[in-house]
C-alpha cells in the first residue's frame, strides 16, 4: 500500500478575508492533482479540493492497494451492529467482525440465545469487545433504546447489519391477508427501524455502511415462498433508494442475497420434519442427507449448502473499507444457484 506524498492546485482562487475568516472559494474551479507512486510509476490523479466551514483545506487521505499487496478488511477499532446476531449467519457475522478487530453489538429476542452467543464470541476477542441486547427490531422504542445503549457502550457505529427475519412457507392459496401484512412488516420494518435509529451514528462515522441480508428469492421467486419472495424483491428496491439518498452522507447501502445456507432456520425446519415446499422429510433421513437432497432439488452446481461463515465473509466485505466505492449493489452467495446474469 502507498500514500500520496505531494499535491498541487490546478487553479488557485484569491480568498478575500471577511471578519477575520476566509470565504469559501468556488468549488467548481478548485481541484487537486494528487501525485503518487503505483507499482513504481508516478501517477497524477484529479480530486475535488475540500474545505471545512472555516475555509481551511481538508484533503481526504487516499489509499490504494498495489497488486499483490496484502489486503485486510481494516475494521480495527470500528463498531459493528448486527441484528438477529444470536445464531446462524448473524452470529457468524459478529465473529467475522471480531476477528478483524472490530467491536460488536448484537441483538435478538431471546436472552438465552444472546448469552450463549456472548459466551462463544468472547472466546474470539474478549468480553470487552462484545455487547448483547435483548430487542425485537419491530419494536421502534426497543430499537431506539438499543441504539442508545450501543452509543453509551462504544460511542459510535460504523456498520449496521440488518439480519432479522426468515422465510415463510406458503403459496397463493395458503397465504392469508394477515400473513401478507406480517411478512411485509418483518421484511421492511426490520430494516427501516434499525436504520432510523442508527443513521446519525453511521453518518458521524464518516464512512458508514449498511448491509442487509436478503435472499436469492428477491430475483428468483418460488411459488411455495410467495410472500417472502415478493417482499424480498420490494426490500431490494427500498435498499437501492436508500443507497442513493445516503450516498452524500458517506453511508453506503448494499445487500447480500443468500441461497441455501446451513443456518439455524434450516436445522429448525429439519427438526420440524417439513421442507420449504411443505413436503414431509422422509422419516429416518439424516440432516446431512436432507441437505444434499435440498441442494440437488435446487440444482445448486456446488452440490451442497453454504455455511454461515461463507455468508458472513460477503457481509464483512460490504461493511469494510475494501468496498468503499460500492453502494446500491448485491452479492449472491448461492453456490451458483442464481440463474440471472
Amino acid at each position: 500500500m502507498f500514500s500520496i506524498w505531494c499535491s498541487k492546485p490546478i487553479w488557485k482562487n484569491t480568498d478575500e478575508g471577511r471578519e477575520g475568516k476566509r470565504t469559501l472559494p468556488e468549488r467548481n474551479c478548485n481541484f487537486f492533482l494528487l501525485w503518487a507512486f503505483s507499482q513504481d510509476k508516478p501517477v497524477w490523479r484529479c480530486f475535488p479540493r475540500q474545505y471545512s466551514e472555516d475555509g481551511c483545506d481538508r484533503h481526504r487521505t487516499i489509499q490504494t492497494h498495489r497488486a499483490g499487496a496484502e489486503m485486510t478488511m481494516n475494521m480495527k477499532e470500528k463498531v459493528a451492529v448486527v441484528t438477529g446476531g444470536s445464531s446462524g449467519i448473524g452470529m457468524a457475522t459478529a465473529e467475522a467482525f471480531l476477528r478483524e478487530g472490530a467491536k460488536v453489538a448484537i441483538c435478538g429476542r431471546s436472552r438465552e440465545r444472546l448469552d450463549n452467543a456472548a459466551d462463544h464470541l468472547s472466546n474470539v476477542s474478549g468480553a470487552e469487545s462484545i455487547y448483547t441486547h435483548a430487542c425485537d427490531v419491530l419494536d421502534e422504542e426497543a430499537v431506539e433504546i438499543f441504539c442508545s445503549a450501543v452509543k453509551e457502550r462504544f460511542g459510535r457505529c460504523d456498520a449496521l447489519v440488518c439480519n432479522a427475519g426468515e422465510a415463510r412457507s406458503s403459496n397463493f392459496y395458503t397465504t392469508s391477508d394477515q400473513d401478507w401484512l406480517d411478512e411485509f412488516g418483518l421484511k421492511f420494518f426490520s430494516v427501516l427501524r434499525p436504520v432510523r435509529a442508527f443513521i446519525d451514528l453511521l453518518e458521524a462515522s464518516g464512512a458508514g455502511a449498511i448491509v442487509c441480508t436478503s435472499a436469492i428469492l428477491a430475483r428468483a421467486p418460488e411459488p411455495f415462498l410467495i410472500a417472502t419472495g415478493a417482499t424480498r424483491a420490494g426490500q431490494l428496491n427500498l435498499l437501492k433508494s436508500l443507497s442513493r439518498e445516503f450516498a452524500p452522507k458517506n453511508v453506503r447501502v448494499n445487500a447480500v442475497l443468500i441461497g441455501l445456507v446451513d443456518s439455524g432456520q434450516w436445522s429448525r425446519r429439519y427438526e420440524r420434519g417439513e421442507g420449504p415446499d411443505g413436503k414431509k422429510i422422509p422419516e429416518g433421513m439424516s440432516k446431512e442427507d436432507w441437505f444434499i437432497e435440498l441442494a440437488n432439488s435446487r440444482h445448486i452446481p456446488m452440490n451442497r449448502l453454504g455455511t454461515p461463515a461463507e455468508a458472513a465473509n460477503a457481509i464483512l466485505f460490504f461493511a469494510s473499507p475494501m468496498a468503499s466505492y460500492i453502494t446500491g449493489e448485491t452479492i449472491d452467495v448461492t453456490g451458483g444457484q442464481a440463474r440471472n446474469v
